[in-house]
């Protein structure tokens, strides 16, 4: 991490967290506080950007979570389940 730069593609585990690390978490879930007491719950964080949702389980309550996220995030998304899509 550099300059409060979140330059993780996964997070696989916790314990490879630096100190940093957890603050510039703790700090970007207090800010979503703020946007989740307004009328309009979304941020243009991914505006203009596609969010893939690929799924290879059915799990409606997780993909409606991602799909949620994505949205409120301003992206637009794209569900795949391939048990479901030809």
């Amino acid at each position: 991490m550099t300059n409060n730069h979140w330059n993780r593609n996964h997070i696989l585990s916790l314990a490879d967290f630096e100190p940093a690390e957890y603050d510039m978490v703790l700090q970007t879930a207090a800010s979503f506080r703020e946007v989740l007491s307004r009328r309009t719950k979304k941020v243009p964080t991914l505006q203009g950007n596609v969010v893939a949702n690929l799924f290879f389980e059915p799990s409606t309550r997780t993909r409606s979570s991602f799909e949620l996220a994505a949205k409120r995030l301003s992206a637009d998304t794209l569900n795949f389940s391939p048990g479901i899509s030809s």
